[in-house]
């Protein structure tokens, strides 16, 4: 068994993994709903250009669950350890690439294209991403603190907001209008260079996980002739917990990216409010996020992932429509009250979710499994829920639209996760 230090040591550069790799794609988010719509999409209404950034936004997701399948099949065979270098070292290249690329009125055609080629990297990279990360933690994690080490990875996400939020932040007030719209936009991106240097790191210094290990010498023991690819395994026994875990989680992700881009982007084109204003509410949510997310994911640890993971669904379902009534006050203060409770829920249902998840399949098929259920809710929910709202604002022209879809989502999940409770403890560990 490993030592403490040693388990540290990996929880640490799990965590990290996750925030680089997060922060990389988060800038895209961000850049999309300030700047990406004019530069890469300039035909068209304002509305017309913040559609296509959307939908280049919501490419990565679609791309996630090859990230996920790739990396999850390769992963429960070779390790979790090399899917998730090669998964930073993608981004890195990818984000690198965005920040460097020419826009349409340079090179035509060819930069929107290349834009979308970009972005299907990171969704591919970021899918690879979060199986390895969150395996990496868990399964080190010691008897009982399973819940705990999880959410250090799941720390990532509002790691990676306020960093892409600050960098964003400084890199507007160091520069003009005309000058953050030429070039200033393209410093986020550049600085994705680091996560480079941490893939490297793991590479050499983190080992392999000791469940992966067990899972490798009892697969070595079986003939050939009786073996099963993980993601077959899943397809055929499984595929209904996949798709519930991904239906539990679609309200999550929908919602908290409806937060970082799509608030962003309805607050400074309809409510004539300051961007750098609305960014540092975001910043300011995302901190709180740090102490919320592991205190819930202990409090799983002690009373169950499902209580706590059900209670966050019903939160953000009940909390939809006064959020947007206090968005559409206009006031920076209501706005970020609104999104501040939003995120306390979004914390609570985050917390526990990467271990229920790893709790959810069994060591020889666990990175297939957890990747696959976590990228189908990135897909119908994050990818879709920034140009869905959108759309849903140029249609209704009220943002309830927007509050009945979450509330959609949530019945969903809290459907979802009333039949998962029956298959925590059947398919996977007990929480």
């Amino acid at each position: 068994a490993p030592d403490t230090r040693h388990r540290r040591k990996v929880a640490t550069a799990a965590a990290l993994a996750s925030a680089v790799e997060w922060y990389d794609y988060f800038v895209f988010g961000i850049a999309a709903a300030l700047v990406l719509g004019d530069l890469y999409f300039p035909a068209g209404s304002p509305s017309a250009g913040v559609l296509a950034a959307f939908a280049t936004f919501a490419v990565g997701f679609l791309a996630r669950p090859l990230g996920g399948i790739i990396a999850g099949h390769l992963g429960d065979q070779r390790g979790r350890k090399p899917m998730l270098v090669l998964a930073l070292t993608l981004m890195g290249i990818a984000t690198t690439g965005i920040g460097l690329l020419p826009t349409y009125d340079t090179i035509g055609i060819a930069a929107p294209v290349l834009l979308v080629l970009l972005r299907v990297l990171q969704g591919i990279a970021v899918g690879a991403q979060w199986g390895g990360a969150m395996l990496l933690a868990t399964e080190y994690a010691p008897e009982g603190k399973r819940g705990v080490y999880g959410s250090l990875v799941q720390l990532g996400v509002p790691i990676g907001v306020v960093s892409a939020n600050t960098v964003f932040l400084v890199t507007g007030a160091a520069t003009s209008d005309t000058a953050f719209t030429a070039w200033g936009w393209r410093v986020p991106f550049l600085v994705g260079l680091f996560v480079l240097g941490l893939a490297w790191y793991i590479h050499r210094h983190v080992e392999e996980t000791p469940a992966f290990r067990e899972a490798e010498r009892k697969l070595a023991e079986k003939e050939r002739g009786e073996q099963s690819s993980p993601l077959r395994t899943i397809l055929r026994g499984h595929l209904g917990t996949v798709f519930l875990a991904g239906g539990s989680f679609a309200v999550n992700t929908a919602t908290f990216y409806i937060l970082i881009t799509g608030v962003l982007d309805y607050t400074t084109r309809e409510l004539d409010m300051k961007r750098g204003a609305v960014l540092a509410v975001s910043l300011c949510v995302s901190l709180t996020q740090l102490v919320l997310i592991p205190a819930a994911a202990a409090l799983s640890d002690r009373v169950g992932r499902i209580r706590i993971y059900a209670f966050g669904a019903a939160g953000i379902a009940l909390w939809a429509v006064p959020m947007f009534l206090l968005i559409d006050t206009g006031s920076l203060l209501w706005l970020a009250v609104g999104t501040f409770v939003a995120g306390c829920f979004l914390s609570i249902m985050y917390g526990p979710q990467a271990a229920l998840f790893a709790e959810l399949f069994t060591p020889e098929m666990r990175y297939t499994g957890a990747s696959l259920g976590y990228q189908i809710a990135a897909v119908f929910g994050g990818g879709l829920a920034p140009f869905v709202m959108v759309l849903l604002l140029e249609a209704t022209g009220t943002s309830m639209a927007v509050s009945a879809y979450i509330i959609g989502l949530a019945a969903i999940a809290l459907v979802s996760i009333k039949v998962l409770a029956g298959r925590v403890t059947q398919d996977g560990d007990t929480p």
